[in-house]
């Protein structure tokens, strides 16, 4: 986790600065994973070993997952608004958290606006926990087949759900009883992780599962109100080791998730690295994230942040729609990305090696917001039309380019066919695709168009001639230019 300086700004990057809600590391870029599609390999506990697992063809090619952040913090389903472009210390920016899954946390803060929010509208001595209660009555109401046809209608391939977050409250029945929390608070009164991973899969779409393993606030409460201290909040003792250790091969024997997605860090005393043999042994297309605290992963996981080149090692950006993983009620639309800010960032990350992991937060009963659901239907939309150059395809040459009218342009490949993708809608008759160059035989259309484009070398540049009849999809439109190579 890293510290973030004396001032911050409050933006999308300060979220990644802040570290908020996932233990983001930085560095260059790690050696290239090959893919496959399945092994023999039997794994042992040892860097070496974990390493000789190859990415799985499959996560290579799938691009896009949905994230879901659920738990009692979705009761309250709030936190505090702060104007992008304010500079916060970072004490403030910590008592001001954006991420309302971390409630619990600015909830303990003295001062802090959670701390007054809670008061007013639940009483200073209302028990966090108690939210169990109301939690376990509204997700009676919820249907996970409703949510897994929302997300394969988004053109999500996979989901990752927290199984379990930092407050300690669990989506499963787990065999492991928590040591602090009463019986009745300690999980989910249905089996949450289980019947949408059954949902999940008879839509087609691999089944992940986030662990919190880092933090435990049952264990250590906390808060955590500044970064020097926020290692200290880490549960290190053996009984968490045993404790995370049980959790994570309980949701590996139960329910076999094709990602297993720590956060934070995973405790010194647990055992991470027979914890991935084990997983590999059990799920040998599954894949890892790089947030265990050790020498290996599958993919590295900025966090509300986009990387400026192709990177050799896949990567996976994971961010929330708006602001906040978990559901915040203050947020509305101007909080929430724009559905043409939406396509361009998943064109600009599937162009440099990456996936997007883009989390969803429902309220308590399993309803996903409005205004998420507007920017997951768009996304679907568009990727009805330009799926071809998204799903399955690996970064061409360079990823990024432009094209008249000052438009932007995104490029990704499969094999000799190059996809151009324009990062917003030409309104000329040609249009003008810089610094490519073409070969005789080229053939070049529009995703979703009708019949091949009519085009021209002109020095560096290719002179597209465009349809007259409009464009087939709003937002972005995408040349497939076969033969290019």
């Amino acid at each position: 986790m890293k510290n973030v300086a004396a001032t911050v700004v409050v933006t999308m990057i300060a979220l990644v600065n802040g570290a908020v809600a996932c233990g983001q590391k930085s560095g260059p870029p790690q050696k290239a994973v090959p893919t496959r599609t399945e092994s023999a390999q039997k794994y042992e506990a040892t860097i070496e070993s974990l390493k000789k697992h190859a990415l799985p063809d499959w996560y290579a090619d799938a691009k896009l997952g949905i994230f879901i952040h659920w738990g009692l913090y979705s009761v309250p389903g709030w936190a505090v608004l702060t104007p992008e472009g304010t500079k916060l210390s970072e004490e403030e920016y910590i008592k001001r958290n954006p991420y309302a899954e971390w409630y619990l946390n600015t909830l303990r803060i003295k001062g802090s606006p959670t701390e007054a929010y809670h008061k007013e509208h639940y009483g200073a001595d209302y028990d966090y926990y108690n939210f169990a209660d109301a939690f376990n009555k509204e997700v009676q109401k919820w249907k996970p087949e409703e949510w897994a046809r929302v997300f394969k209608m988004a053109g999500a391939r996979y989901v990752v759900l927290t199984s379990k977050h930092h407050e300690g409250f669990t989506l499963w029945p787990s065999e492991t009883p928590n040591p602090v929390l009463p019986k009745d608070r300690q999980h989910a009164s249905r089996d949450l992780v289980g019947e949408l991973t059954t949902a999940v899969r008879a839509q087609g779409m691999k089944m992940g599962l986030y662990y919190s393993g880092g933090y435990d606030w049952t264990f250590i409460p906390g808060p955590i109100t500044n970064w020097k201290m926020a290692k200290s909040v880490e549960p290190q003792t053996q009984e968490y080791g045993k404790y995370a250790d049980a959790h994570v091969r309980e949701l590996i024997r139960k329910y076999q998730p094709a990602l297993l997605w720590n956060d934070i860090d995973y405790p010194k005393s647990g055992h991470p690295l027979e914890i991935m043999a084990e997983y590999y042994n059990a799920v040998p297309d599954g894949v890892i994230d790089d947030r265990f605290g050790v020498e290996h992963s599958d993919f590295t996981s900025p966090e509300y942040e986009t990387l400026t080149e192709i990177q050799e090692k896949k990567w996976e950006e994971c961010r929330g729609l708006g602001r906040s993983f978990g559901y915040n009620r203050a947020e509305g639309e101007k909080d929430t990305i724009a559905k043409d800010a939406l396509i361009y960032l998943l064109v600009d990350i599937v162009s440099k090696n990456g996936n997007l992991l883009l989390d969803v937060g429902p309220e308590a009963d399993g309803t996903i917001p409005a205004v998420q659901m507007d920017r997951l239907e768009a996304l679907g939309a568009w990727l009805m039309v330009n799926g071809e150059a998204i799903y399955g395809t690996r970064p061409w040459t360079r990823a990024e380019g432009e094209a008249s009218e000052r438009l932007k342009v995104r490029f990704t490949r499969k094999g000799s066919t190059v996809y151009a993708v324009i990062l917003g809608e030409p309104t000329q008759a040609t249009l003008v695709l810089r610094g490519v160059m073409a070969k005789d035989g080229t053939r070049i259309s529009l995703l979703g168009g009708s019949g091949e484009l009519k085009w021209k070398q002109d020095g560096d540049d290719i002179d597209v001639e465009m349809p007259a009849g409009g464009l087939p999809t709003k937002y972005a439109v995408t040349l497939k230019m076969e033969h290019l190579e």
